[in-house]
């Protein structure tokens, strides 16, 4: 599996604009500060829906392609189809594994909740590494963001699952939390 990270579509003095036009406030002018940044996304505000990620992954095996289409709010797919008629290919022979590939559109609120979904050691192994190499990307890029794209378990603060990884137990868990709400 690769990943291309393609582009970035909004800019941060986009999404200060548009949180000042929800408090009835004129446009500002310069980078808004990285504590604003990480403030407004741990909040969730909407503005930061402004922020679009683009990327694709080739050679992602079918069903692991499969987890990510599960996400349908503030994300687009576009997955190489498998269809007979259109690779000449026999559809019903290939596997589970056979490679797609896979692009994907997000705001940056989406990247954050399939974080908590995706980055979870719940998660097969396969799909945490394809998101972790899409954080990883954003990371170069808007660092920001990528320090908001945790587990859920971190997000929260507890684990929801039923079954527990045990990660929640641990030191490491008390200082991703620490590190997650320092602003």
């Amino acid at each position: 599996m690769k990943i291309r990270f393609l582009k970035i579509k909004g800019t941060w003095r986009e999404v200060a604009d548009a949180a000042r036009t929800t408090i009835r406030r004129d446009e500002g002018e310069g980078e808004p500060s990285t504590k604003w940044k990480k403030r407004i996304l741990l909040a969730e505000h909407s503005p930061i829906r402004k922020l679009c990620f683009n990327w694709k992954w080739e050679d992602l095996p079918y069903w692991v392609s499969v987890h990510f289409v599960r996400h349908k709010y503030g994300i687009e797919h576009f997955v190489s189809t498998q269809r007979s008629d259109r690779t000449g290919e026999d559809r019903a022979a290939k596997t589970q594994d056979a490679p797609v590939v896979h692009e994907c559109f997000a705001n940056a609120q989406a990247v954050m909740f399939i974080s908590r979904r995706r980055l979870c050691s719940q998660a097969s192994p396969e799909t945490r590494a394809a998101w972790k190499a899409v954080v990883e990307a954003i990371a170069e890029k808007e660092p920001e963001v990528a320090a908001c794209c945790v587990p859920e378990c971190v997000y929260r603060g507890f684990c929801p699952e039923f079954k527990s990884c045990g990660f929640v137990d641990t030191p490491a868990f008390k200082e991703a939390v620490a590190k997650y709400r320092t602003v």
